[in-house]
């Protein structure tokens, strides 16, 4: 544990989940951890104040690298840019849909911007664009993405 520039004291992943689950006397010990790929801090700030309670990515990703999707029940440490822990999320909901079919709802729940799907296809499109380009892929408004609802579950 150190303490950040807030005065807080920050914590790494393991320390966080650590104390989740003693405090919880969860036996599971499966549990990811991971960044926001854009804007970490920012959003991993809008999780923690529970104005963002979803996320989604790119299906293509999941096949490309053989990644498992994620499901209802999975946990997450969510980290912020400098990696250390912010809380622990676990997975209410999973679903794939096409970019062109995200609701304003998922929209919504993202907790970006004006919270608006305007915003969140604008943003996302050019998220997606980006890392899809790094796997050598293409972006269209046809693709799947994932979409995923959390709740934090702790909070340190």
């Amino acid at each position: 544990m150190r303490k950040g520039f807030t005065g807080k004291i920050r914590m790494t992943e393991k320390a966080l989940w650590n104390e989740f689950i003693t405090k919880h006397k969860i036996n599971n010990t499966d549990y990811t951890a991971w960044t926001f790929g854009a804007e970490a801090d920012l959003l991993a700030h809008l999780v923690a104040t529970g104005e963002k309670t979803a996320t989604s990515s790119a299906y293509q990703l999941y096949e490309t690298e053989n990644e498992p999707l994620p499901k209802a029940g999975d946990y997450s440490v969510i980290l912020d840019s400098q990696n250390n822990a912010v809380c622990v999320i676990q997975i209410q909901r999973v679903y794939v849909t096409a970019f062109h079919d995200v609701s304003d709802e998922h929209a919504y729940k993202e907790g970006e911007g004006d919270k608006s799907l305007t915003y969140w296809r604008k943003v996302h499109k050019k998220f997606f664009t980006a890392y899809l380009e790094e796997a050598h892929l293409k972006f269209n408004d046809d693709m799947k993405v994932v979409c995923e609802e959390f709740k934090v579950v702790y909070l340190k």
